[in-house]
């Protein structure tokens, strides 16, 4: 199903959707311990030109930041308490960006989305 990233409750990151549309699995609903690759392709701006983000939130609870990736892809900062199962990846040519989940746990379930930040940031 498609996911459109509601803005309301953002103000507590530093990231704001854009014309992004995130593919996810229904639920999300996995096996412990399988892995899981979520991919969201963005329209409207060019991969390389921002940073972008992901962000989930679990039913009825407030937004966790998961992490960021900066327009080349080289630089990736985590939120410490997702370092290490999550990994955020992009590919520019394709406009894709990617969120791999190793080891899925229950309360990995969630809602999980892509956004950009509003300024350009290319460092």
């Amino acid at each position: 199903s498609k996911h459109f990233w509601d803005v309301a409750g953002l103000k507590s990151t530093k990231c704001v959707r854009s014309e992004i549309k995130l593919s996810q699995d229904d639920a999300l609903s996995r096996k412990s311990g399988e892995s899981v690759k979520l991919s969201c392709e963005v329209s409207g701006f060019s991969l390389s030109e921002y940073w972008t983000c992901w962000i989930r939130q679990k039913s009825g609870t407030t937004l966790e930041w998961i992490g960021e990736i900066n327009g080349a892809g080289s630089t990736i900062n985590y939120t410490p308490s997702f370092k290490g199962r999550f990994t955020i990846s992009k590919e520019n040519s394709k406009n894709m960006l990617y969120l791999k989940i190793n080891s899925m746990q229950a309360e990995d379930t969630a809602n999980y989305y892509c956004a950009k930040y509003t300024r350009q940031r290319k460092s």
